[in-house]
């Protein structure tokens, strides 16, 4: 591994480190009585506080200043400065402490614990005169190193690719990050708070599956060794929640884990999380009203008020939300009534306003691509799409009014589903006969098209309940609720490609240049990874660079001559 010059200076830092007989990496642990944002928040109103304090953090900044230096520290809470002054840290003649390790030896990103006592600078901050530190932990990398001036920012550490697959610097790095997973926390805890409340028992159920049920989605397959047979990672976990519902238990939920082997955007992760319930002797008319309750109390707890800003849109979470029956919304946003039309007529209509459909569609994929094309996506504020036809929806009960639809809604906020919610499908032969449709539908050429599962079928033979079930995507919630409109910004790590490996340098592409094979190690380490990047470069510029790194590192080779690297790149 070809290493930077910073990496290779903190490497011999760190060498230098354990010959003062300093470990780097100490095992035990450091007492820390207070935090930063403690410190920041009480000392302004009773200055007799904090007198004997121990923290402990990451270096984040340093101005040396010779014999008094400041540093900025950043714990789990927030920042605070410290304040060095080489002899309160060395108060006998040997000044080892200050003037090598902490001045040379120390770096951005290393982690110290301190002991001092707080008091407020000329300038009016809040700082730490430290009197003892500690290395806890030394950093080999160097961070990004974000620099601000005249309320400009440079530098800062903004590129997604680089965001997502190194998190743990994104979050070093930019504050605002960790407070976006901070609020996740709060609106799961919020949930969980709301479901708790009636009683509900929380639950889980597997996740390798034998029958990927529950939901239309192409599932992950993997093989069971011990039981020698295909298994797959669940698309959903409602088939089982509702076993327990025929159980016996009143209200069951689970926030659960789900993969899906499908696409990936801006709103859409193969691995995302979901809170399913089932609650029993309710419908899809109680399970709007309850949906409702929680997403007013989610926001008003994550937030202090129901108005939630979402990009150019402020999103009112306030009940009652607007409900709208699927095929009334088409008609107001097409002009079609889709009412008794045929398959066939529906295929017509779909290719007329220029959505995309096939031959494997059957009457309710058309439906919900046509939705999904024209009529989703104007539905900013909170709206229940309600009343589904029976050939989209394989799991849930027929209306009660027109045995041609279902009792159904989908949760609409900024044109997007946020939730799914049926009056469920309790008649264990309506059922099979749905699977079965499913089936016929697969044969088609449907790869999301739903398995039978008999063992399902079996268990609402013994008798479930009338019942309701609703499932919220929770990476969608916390995508609005904290104003982003990536769902990448709200995993701490999402699913990436590959990161592209790079070409290791070859010791004869460089020796092919006529470069001396006891140069070329050096050249390396100086950061010239491959014979074509350093042929691009500047003999002035190589030469320069060789002969600073050869004074800095001490090598016992003789100095280039700017001759002899004018010859290597001819």
């Amino acid at each position: 591994m070809a290493l930077s010059e910073q990496e290779l200076v903190r490497r011999n830092s760190l060498n230098e480190l354990k010959k003062l007989g300093i470990d780097p990496y100490p095992a035990e642990g450091y007492e820390v009585n207070v935090t930063a944002r403690e410190i920041k928040e009480k000392f302004p109103k009773d200055n007799s506080l904090f007198q004997e304090v121990s923290i402990a953090g990451r270096i984040m900044g340093r101005r040396i200043m010779g014999a008094a230096s400041f540093v900025e520290l950043k714990d789990p809470t927030s920042r605070i400065q410290l304040y060095f002054k080489r002899d309160d840290i060395c108060p006998d003649e040997d000044k080892t402490m200050y003037n090598v390790v902490f001045k040379r030896l120390l770096d951005i990103g290393d982690f110290i614990g301190v002991k001092g006592y707080v008091f407020i600078t000329q300038m009016g901050e809040i700082s730490i005169h430290v009197t003892s530190y500690r290395l806890l932990s030394k950093a080999l990398r160097p961070l990004p190193v974000v620099k601000e001036k005249d309320d400009k920012t440079f530098d800062a550490f903004t590129d997604p690719e680089m965001r997502f697959r190194q998190r743990y610097v994104d979050l070093i790095v930019n504050d605002s990050v960790k407070e976006i997973f901070i609020k996740r926390t709060k609106i799961i805890n919020a949930m969980r708070s709301f479901l708790n409340n009636y009683g509900y028992l929380e639950v889980e159920t597997p996740i390798l599956q034998a029958i990927p049920g529950g939901a239309s989605a192409r599932p992950f397959v993997t093989h069971h060794n011990s039981l020698d047979i295909p298994m797959y990672l669940r698309i959903a976990n409602e088939l089982y929640l509702k076993r327990l519902i025929v159980g016996g238990f009143e209200g069951v939920y689970e926030f659960a884990k789900d993969f899906r082997n499908e696409g990936m955007d801006r709103t859409h992760n193969p691995e995302f999380t979901q809170m399913e319930i089932y609650v029993a002797y309710k419908d899809y008319n109680w399970m709007m009203d309850f949906t409702e309750a929680m997403l007013e109390k989610i926001a008003t707890d994550v937030h202090g008020k129901t108005e939630v800003v979402f990009g150019d849109n402020t999103i009112s979470f306030k009940a009652p939300f607007k409900r709208v029956p699927i095929l009334q919304a088409i008609l107001d946003y097409t002009g079609h009534d889709l009412n008794g039309k045929s398959q066939e007529e529906i295929f017509k209509i779909a290719e007329s306003l220029g959505v995309e459909v096939d031959e494997s569609m059957g009457k309710g994929k058309l439906i919900d691509e046509i939705f999904g094309e024209k009529c989703e996506h104007n539905y900013i504020q909170p709206t229940f799409i309600t009343d589904y036809p029976v050939e989209m929806s394989p799991l849930c009960k027929r209306h009660r009014e027109n045995p041609e639809l279902t009792e159904r809604f989908e949760l609409m906020v900024n044109g997007k589903e946020l939730a799914n919610a049926y009056t469920e499908l309790n008649d264990p032969i309506d059922q099979l006969a749905r699977f079965e449709e499913q089936v016929r539908l697969a044969e088609k050429g449907d790869d999301e098209a739903m398995w039978i599962d008999m063992d399902f079928v079996r268990s609402l033979e013994y008798g479930m309940p009338p019942t309701s079930g609703m499932g919220i995507g929770i990476d969608r919630l916390v995508m609005f609720m904290t104003n982003n409109a990536s769902i990448q910004e709200v995993l701490l790590f999402p699913q990436m490609k590959p990161e592209p490996k790079k070409a290791m340098p070859k010791v004869e592409d460089f020796v092919a240049l006529g470069i001396p094979t006891e140069w070329v190690k050096h050249i390396m380490d100086a950061g010239f990874t491959s014979a074509r990047e350093l042929k691009e470069q500047k003999a002035s510029k190589i030469h320069q660079v060789l002969n600073g790194y050869r004074k800095k590192n001490k090598l016992s080779i003789p100095a280039l001559l700017i001759e002899e690297v004018e010859a290597w790149l001819k």
